[in-house]
């Protein structure tokens, strides 16, 4: 019986195998396209094709549209939850509270391993921030479609994968920083944090460069119409969690790490 069910997966493999290799061979050569490598790579960054209109007002970056999007998924999100789930919280909790409470419980540990004396505003900083970057990076992978200013369709990206949304996560996460300098140790923690003053800057391109990176991947092997079946998904559902993970875990370690260095 085993060695049948075996048999019978190794056939069904082999035989999806073998149409993917032929539609790649039958499509080969087909693909020519409008827009050069460059080009395509060069809008990926700059979205200077792809404006969308905002409300017939003004022509804006698709990641703003993405940042309002996301925005307000999580704020529906978290009052739903508020008002009907964390009051029927349990002693003996179920699925959906313990993801809950493990995720809040990281970011917690995260405050009071670095910031052991003041860490109750850094907490709920880090708590939204990583999930901002989480669901924000995991939104790109609905492939929403939205008509441009010319007509032509666009899928939504990441809204940290502009580079305008990046900088002000990096700035902001300073701001807070300073903030804690100021509470703790008023002038000398905000001459600590001023003296860093590259570190908005190293913290929003990093989460800049390490989000594009995975959408240049995604584009670059999307564009060649030979690896244009199964591959691309593959590679974007696996940079897009893995940037989700790792950029949300680095930018709140940073900020946690040096909100207790100033404030200590």
């Amino acid at each position: 019986m085993e060695k049948k069910k075996r048999n019978r997966f190794i056939i069904t493999v082999s035989a999806i195998l073998v149409i993917l290799l032929v539609l790649i061979f039958l499509t080969n050569g087909g693909g020519d396209t409008e827009e050069s490598i460059g080009l395509v790579m060069k809008d990926a960054v700059l979205h200077e094709e792809g404006k969308i209109s905002l409300f017939g007002l003004i022509a804006v970056n698709p990641a703003l549209i993405s940042a309002f999007t996301v925005t307000g998924i999580i704020l529906v999100f978290s009052l739903i939850v508020r008002i009907f789930v964390i009051p029927h919280f349990t002693d003996a909790p179920g699925k959906f509270q313990l993801l809950l409470e493990q995720a809040v419980g990281i970011f917690d540990g995260l405050a009071k391993s670095n910031s052991p004396h003041r860490h109750r505003f850094l907490s709920a900083y880090v708590f939204t921030a990583g999930t901002y970057i989480f669901v924000g990076t995991m939104f790109e992978l609905l492939g929403v479609m939205v008509p441009t200013v010319s007509g032509h369709p666009i899928a939504l990206p990441a809204p940290l994968a502009d580079i305008n949304g990046a900088i002000s996560m990096g700035v902001f996460s300073y701001c807070v920083i300073l903030s804690g300098g100021i509470a703790g140790n008023r002038f000398k923690g905000a001459l600590n944090t001023l003296k860093d003053f590259s570190l908005p800057i190293s913290m929003s391109f990093r989460l800049f460069g390490a989000l594009l990176s995975g959408a240049l991947v995604t584009e670059l092997v999307y564009y060649y119409i030979t690896t244009s079946f199964i591959i691309p998904i593959f590679v974007a559902v696996m940079f897009t969690m893995l940037h989700a993970l790792i950029q949300a875990y680095v930018l709140t370690m940073l900020t946690a790490l040096f909100y207790g260095e100033v404030s200590e």
